[in-house]
This record gives C-alpha cells, sequence and structure tokens, in this order.
C-alpha cells in the first residue's frame, strides 16, 4: 500500500470512527431515555415525553460540547497535544547527550523523508518506555519521547521506536487520532459529570426526598459507565491495526528488526513497562502512544496489540521465556541505553552511517515514474542513509545557528542573499523594512557561512529551521514570508532554488498556523484541475530545458501520462512562477489516486532528457511538498 492508497484508506477509516461515535452517543442517549422512563414511570404521557425530549438534549449538548471545546483546544495541532499532557519543548540547541542523539534521529529521518522537522517533546517525569506522534499534518508535527525511553534505549532501539512514529507521521494517522481525542472527549466529558455528580451530590440526602438526587446520580454513574466502554472500544477498533502498520514500517525504514525489538522486550522486561504515571493524561493520548500506557487491559479496550504479539511477529524466533530472564538480568542491573551505545560504538554525535547508494547531482538518470511515485510518503533504508549522510555534511556552526530562537530566521535569509553587492544590498534593505535592523545585520553576517554551502544542503538546513521558524508570532511569520518573495525578486528573476525556499517556508508556516483545515484530503481530479495541472507541468518542463524544443517534448510526454489519448499544445509560460502560484491550491484540493498521477506526470517531465540537474530534483521535492506529499531527496 503505497501513500495515495494509505491516504485513501485513512479516509475509510475516518468514516468508520464517525459510525462508531454516532453509535455510541445513540447508546447513551437511549440509556439516558431508559432512565428518566423509570423515574417518571408514574407521571403523565406529555411529561414522560417532554423529559425524554430535555433529556435527549441535554445528553447530546454535553457531548457537543465536549467534543466542542477539545477540538478548539487542540486546533494548534501536535504541540497543544504534548503540551496537554505535561510535555516540555525541548530546546534544539541543547548539549544534553541523551536529548542530542534524539535530535539527530529526528533530523535525519525528516531530511530522509522530506517533511520539516517537528517540534520535539519529553515527558520527564515518565520512568516507562514510551512516545507518540501528535499534529495535522508533517509540518506541525510534535514527537513526544517519555525520559525512560531517552534512559533506556540504545540508539538503534530509539531509532527504532522512532521509526515508528515516523509511520504516523507519514500514514496520516496523526489528524485522525487528534479528531479521536475531539470525539470521545464529549462522551467522556458525560461520564466524568456522572461520577463527579454522585460523588459530591448524590448521597446527600437518604430521605424519601433525597431518592430522586440518589436516582439521578446513580443514572449518571452508569451513564458514565456507558461512556468509557464506548470510548474504550471505539480506540481500540481505530489503533490496534495502525500499531501493526507502524511496527512494520518501522522496519523498513531501517532495515532491521533488532531496534524495534530490543525496544519491545525492554519494554517487557522492565517493572514500569511502557505505562505512564499520568493516568488522566494516558486515558486522552492511550491510542496514539508507542506501547499500551495502562496496565492489564483487557484485549477488549487495548488500543495496541498484544506485547509479546509484537515482538514475535518482528522475530519469529522469540522464545517467550526470555522475558522472564530478562527481568531478572533487568533487577541486578537496569539498562543505560547511551553506556550500551558506547559499547556498540554508537555513542557521541555523529551516528554510523550504513553505506547506501546516493545519487550524484546533474547526473545523468532515468527515473521510473511509478517508482517514484510509490516512494512518495514512505522511506527506504537507503533514503534514512541519505538522510543521515546529508545531514551530516552541514557544518555544525550552521546547524547551531539553524537550531537556536535567535539565529534561525536570518540565517533562512542569509539563504537568499544574491553574491551581487547591489543586489544583496537592497535585498538587505527588504529585510531591515520587514524584519528590522538586527536582522538584516545577522543575516548579512551569516552570508559568508552560508555562501559557500553545496547547493544539496541549503534546503536540508532550512528545514531543520522550520520548527523554530513555526514557534514565532504570527506577525513574524507573516514579515518573514513577505521578506523572503520580496527578496527573491529584487533582481527581477526567480530562480528554481529561491522560488523553492521561498515556497516551501510559507507553505509549512501556513499549515502548522492552520493544522485542520491545511490536512484534509482533497476530492478534485485531475480532468477539473485541467489548466492548473498543465501550467504545472508546461512551467517544470521549462525550468528543466534550457532548449524549447527538449522543453515541449518534456511536456508532450508528461502530458501524454496525465490526459492519455489527449492532445494538449506547449505554451511555454510567460511568467512560469505566477502561474504555478496560481494553481497550488486547485492542484493540493486533487483526491489522492489524482494526486498520485500528478506525481507520475512530473517525473516523467523531469526525466525525459535523461538529465536529472539540482534544480529539476529540489523543483520536484517542492511541489511535492506543496501538494502535501512528502518525497525523499533523490540527489545527495
Amino acid at each position: 500500500m503505497n501513500f495515495f492508497e494509505r491516504q485513501r484508506a485513512s479516509r475509510a477509516t475516518t468514516v468508520k470512527l464517525v459510525v462508531l461515535f454516532a453509535l455510541g452517543v445513540l447508546s447513551i442517549v437511549i440509556a439516558v431515555d431508559a432512565v428518566v422512563l423509570i423515574v417518571e414511570r408514574r407521571a403523565t404521557a406529555s411529561t414522560i415525553v417532554g423529559s425524554l425530549i430535555a433529556a435527549s438534549a441535554f445528553t447530546l449538548l454535553v457531548i457537543a460540547a465536549g467534543t466542542a471545546s477539545k477540538m478548539i483546544a487542540l486546533r494548534a495541532g501536535g504541540v497543544a497535544v504534548a503540551q496537554s499532557v505535561g510535555a516540555v519543548a525541548i530546546d534544539p540547541s541543547t548539549s544534553d547527550p541523551r536529548l542530542r542523539r534524539f535530535i539527530n534521529i529526528v533530523e535525519e529521518m525528516s531530511i530522509a523523508s522530506g517533511v520539516p522537522v517537528p517540534r520535539l517533546f519529553v515527558l520527564e517525569q515518565e520512568p516507562g518506555i514510551n512516545a507518540f506522534a501528535a499534529g495535522y499534518s508533517p509540518a506541525d508535527a510534535a514527537i513526544t519521547v517519555t525520559s525512560g525511553a531517552l534512559d533506556t534505549l540504545n540508539r538503534d532501539e530509539l531509532q527504532g521506536v522512532i521509526g515508528h512514529e515516523y509511520s504516523h507521521v507519514l500514514n496520516g494517522d496523526m489528524r485522525l487520532n487528534i479528531r479521536l481525542i475531539g470525539l470521545l472527549n464529549g462522551i467522556l466529558l458525560l461520564g466524568l459529570i456522572g461520577l463527579r455528580f454522585l460523588q459530591f451530590g448524590g448521597g446527600r440526602s437518604r430521605d424519601s426526598r433525597g431518592s430522586p438526587i440518589l436516582a439521578v446520580a446513580i443514572a449518571l454513574l452508569i451513564l458514565g459507565f456507558v461512556g468509557q466502554f464506548f470510548a474504550g472500544l471505539i480506540k481500540a477498533a481505530v489503533s490496534r491495526q495502525r500499531e501493526w502498520l507502524a511496527d512494520a514500517s518501522s522496519v523498513q525504514f531501517t532495515r532491521q528488526t533488532t531496534g524495534l525489538v530490543g525496544a519491545l522486550k525492554k519494554i517487557a522486561g522492565l517493572p514500569a513497562g511502557s505505562a505512564l504515571g499520568d493516568k488522566h493524561g494516558e486515558k486522552q493520548i492511550s491510542h496514539m502512544l508507542f506501547g499500551e500506557g495502562s496496565r492489564g487491559l483487557s484485549q477488549l479496550y487495548a488500543t495496541h496489540p498484544p506485547l509479546l504479539e509484537r515482538i514475535k511477529a518482528l522475530d519469529p524466533a522469540f522464545n517467550p521465556d526470555e522475558i522472564a530472564q530478562l527481568q531478572q538480568d533487568f533487577a541486578q542491573q537496569p539498562p543505560d541505553g547511551m553506556a550500551e551505545d558506547a559499547a556498540l560504538g554508537l555513542a557521541g554525535p555523529a551516528p554510523v552511517i550504513r553505506p547506501a547508494p546516493a545519487m550524484s547531482a546533474d547526473s545523468s538518470v532515468r527515473l521510473d515514474a511509478g517508482a517514484i511515485g510509490g516512494r512518495v510518503g514512505r522511506l527506504t533504508p537507503d533514503d534514512l542513509a541519505r538522510g543521515a549522510r546529508l545531514s551530516g555534511q552541514i557544518p555544525p556552526s550552521l546547524h547551531t545557528l539553524a537550531t537556536q530562537s535567535s539565529t534561525a530566521v536570518p540565517l533562512v535569509l542569509a539563504l537568499l542573499l544574491d553574491g551581487g553587492e547591489d543586489v544583496r544590498t537592497r535585498q538587505l534593505q527588504v529585510v531591515r523594512a520587514r524584519m528590522g535592523g538586527p536582522v538584516a545585520e545577522a543575516a548579512a553576517g551569516y552570508a559568508a557561512e552560508v555562501s559557500p554551502l553545496d547547493p544539496v544542503l541549503r534546503l536540508p538546513l532550512a528545514a531543520i529551521a522550520a520548527p523554530l521558524l513555526a514557534a514565532r508570532p504570527a506577525d513574524q511569520r507573516a514579515a518573514l514570508v513577505t521578506a523572503l518573495d520580496e527578496m527573491a525578486r529584487v533582481d527581477g528573476r526567480i530562480t528554481v532554488f529561491e522560488y523553492c525556499l521561498t515556497r516551501m517556508i510559507a507553505s509549512s508556516l501556513s499549515d502548522a498556523a492552520a493544522p485542520g483545515p491545511r490536512s484534509r484530503p482533497g476530492r478534485g481530479t485531475v480532468g477539473s484541475a485541467g489548466d492548473a495541472a498543465l501550467s504545472l507541468l508546461a512551467a517544470i518542463s521549462a525550468a528543466g530545458n534550457a532548449d524549447p524544443a527538449a522543453a515541449e517534448h518534456a511536456f508532450g510526454a508528461a502530458a501524454a501520462r496525465l490526459y492519455p489519448g489527449r492532445r494538449v499544445p506547449f505554451t511555454p509560460p510567460a511568467d512560469p512562477w505566477r502561474d504555478l502560484d496560481a494553481g497550488w491550491a486547485t492542484l493540493d484540493a486533487l483526491a489522492p489516486p489524482h494526486k498520485q498521477q500528478l506525481v507520475e506526470a512530473l517525473v516523467v517531465a523531469v526525466s525525459d532528457d535523461g538529465v536529472l540537474t539540482i534544480a529539476e530534483a529540489e523543483l520536484l521535492r517542492t511541489t511535492c511538498a506543496l501538494l502535501h506529499c512528502p518525497l525523499p531527496p533523490l540527489v545527495a
């Protein structure tokens, strides 16, 4: 199942979730009405009808209010979810070796997969091994790990856990999970009201006059049980299958099972396991976690497959008797992940990179449209190795600038500074007017460091800075987008790199600012988006071919792939970037299968002459990013 098929499957799962939620709400309303009938059994028919209507309306109102309030609270996406359970943001410039290792792993996976680096959090008071990814889309994703995971897992094991979470990021599970939190909050709120009513008001009066209060309290307690019951069933029904997929994807990403298996075995062997101490927070995010957040759950309510079954699926030779021995070993000597790294030769900030083929820039290559389409939203071990290599090639001084709040913005601005003195002076005037003098001076100071940077590393460097850019206040984000656009246009022309950087930053910041609306899957077709799709094919064909005849040939091949049997004339765009800007909203609204067709047509256009340039590779990846179809790097 490729990225586009998974998006379609995620939509089907969302429908399943809504149906289960509706059934749960209906069951609760029926239970409420049954209680009303018992309490009002001696009343007149009109009184009973009125009471039924009032009770049903109240129940629906409480559920709707609980759902709406939670969805509003989570509208900021992954960061809001992480903060709601007490997670603490990690400073990207930290020198803590445990956190540094976590950051390095995430950066490598982000560069490898073509998504912005997520915001990172830690649950500092949780000794269990657990993690979760939250957000509506990769641009607003937040990945949280427990302190126990950082302390006890070695690098391979932590990479296996993060690979599992990246599967949720790339498979569209995060949006579904946030919706699940919102929908279930309404059901759980009704149960909470029942429990509180019984605790503080239901038992105060024991005479005949208190019996109605007691009856209502007992009824609400029953409703609380019903609500918890259906919430557990819904979470289990939606979550378990996606956990199997995430385990399989993690192994696919890392090309080894020992890391993920080792993490699961440590969960089984340690007293804390994967349990969270904060039970209120655990109930909210239990379906998001890497492992079960509570102990002793019935499989009816379990949001994850049984732990031993997960291990057995990854390691068929696994003997469950091993766990008893692990428990004895860990009781005598708890595992220390950093010490294990040192013993395995994995200690230090630089990871061990396994050899993997890398495609050289501007190389002769024939890309297969179907194969590249299959790589969208998917990581392979070669991609992961390439991402680690790209991350490792970024100079440490620039990496530091990209991971500090005070320097990330001027660093990204410095990426656009031109080599010509006159153009650079006007660009800095733009920065001074939009962002202020200190930012302009800092950007000018970083230009000397940025200028010799290999072109292949510039967009990955911007991706590392992305979470700090998204964390800026709204007015500063808007000023940054405007400044970047005006800097690119100062000399009257826009290069491919300038267009890619400005549009990727603008799209990433827009996604982070309004993650819910911008993450909704589209329903459009390539037939209805003909003008925008053809403009995109024409612009990319022209950008990759200086010879008009070669550009026309590339366009013809791509158009034939997108619209078989249809003759489409090639009209070279007078202003390709303006034409592209006019069509992004339409193209992003395409349904997943139609996006796949468009991406495959783009690959045909880019590869028509058999040469893949850095500009073409960057433009293809940028296009996929703007269509919310993350593509791994094609050059290194």
